[in-house]
């Protein structure tokens, strides 16, 4: 089949479609990656070189023109239900179809919830970068270039695109925010950082790459463990609407001196065991301590006149506890049955 015979072909196809779906088809049948354009155009290696550019040439114009009267046809299809429905008589006394709107995520509601808590007793509410300086993410907070918790960290790091003594990563805890904050402040002072922090780890029920903490930090001159678990256990009252059990182990931190693990029950086994808490019945829910002498140094404090706390909180893993949710997974996966029950 000639090209000029193709074109009237197709022409008389356009004509005829009486939806967007049989427009489809003969744009595919024509105009497809297999169509007819297409099979005319490999066609024309076995002609000579002369008649190639010339065939060639019309090719692309009836292509051209075949665009063109699909798009137009496209436009009027298009159009053809609303008109239809003009013509159509219509009960406007009927009630219409409600539309559901979105909202806020979870993880946005519970942010909101901390920072509320923590204003409430004093705490200022900061941010800092996640795209950190190896500096302010492991240097400066005691964990040195042969630290066996830079493994741990399981770190993002950057290539970096200028020429610059800094390496850069994406941050894998929010601690970086309390050098950045005490080289500009002067104590006493009481902060949180909400934020998001990025590991390269195995994924799994309780796991995630990308997940949120809200880091919390107070300098004063008498400051100790007492007011560090007077806080957290306040705040998870306020959070959970009621006393949680919780469990407080010693726990090593760099940048912590004496530090400790806090554990809550498993609130979707109810401490029974899960693939959730790994069948532990407690499940990590933050690390916190009392401020490394070193750090104070780092971020231009004086340790011998200052001490503090600093804990960091998993807010994913806070909200999985308060209702139930025993994969991680859900709240990064995009799925509206699980996002709109909230």
């Amino acid at each position: 089949m000639d090209i000029l015979s193709i074109q009237q072909q197709a022409e008389k196809e356009i004509k005829g479609a009486n939806d967007l779906k049989e427009l489809n088809l003969v744009f595919e049948k024509y105009l497809g990656r297999k169509g007819e354009i297409s099979k005319f155009f490999r066609s024309l290696k076995d002609l000579p070189l002369e008649q190639r550019k010339i065939q060639g040439k019309k090719a692309n114009q009836v292509k051209e023109v075949l665009e063109k009267k699909i798009q137009e046809k496209r436009t009027i299809l298009s159009k053809k239900p609303f008109q239809e429905i003009k013509r159509a008589e219509l009960d406007v006394t009927q009630p219409g179809e409600r539309i559901n709107l979105g909202h806020l995520s979870i993880l946005t509601y519970a942010k909101r919830e901390v920072i509320d808590f923590f204003k409430s007793i004093g705490f200022e509410i900061i941010e800092s970068p996640e795209v950190e300086t190896e500096y302010y993410n492991f240097d400066a907070l005691n964990i040195p270039d042969y630290h066996p918790a830079r493994d741990s960290m399981d770190t993002f790091w950057l290539k970096n695109k200028e020429k610059s003594k800094d390496k850069f990563l994406l941050r894998t805890h929010t601690s970086p925010s309390q050098i950045r904050y005490m080289e500009k402040h002067k104590p006493p002072f009481r902060v949180i950082t909400p934020g998001r922090v990025f590991r390269y780890e195995a994924i799994d029920a309780s796991h995630e790459a990308q997940f949120y903490q809200v880091e919390g930090l107070a300098v004063s001159k008498d400051i100790g463990l007492a007011n560090l678990r007077y806080v957290l256990e306040n705040f998870l009252k306020y959070f959970f609407g009621r006393e949680v059990n919780l469990r407080w182990r010693p726990g090593y931190f760099p940048f912590v001196e004496p530090g400790l693990e806090v554990d809550i029950e498993c609130q979707v086994c109810q401490g029974k065991g899960c693939p959730t808490c790994k069948y532990a019945g407690f499940i990590e829910l933050a690390g916190a301590g009392m401020v490394h002498p070193n750090v104070l140094k780092n971020g231009g404090i004086n340790p011998y006149k200052w001490q503090g706390f600093a804990f960091g909180l998993g807010l994913d893993r806070l909200v999985m506890m308060r209702h139930n949710i025993n994969d991680i997974r859900l709240f990064h996966s995009g799925d509206l049955r699980f996002m709109s029950q909230f």
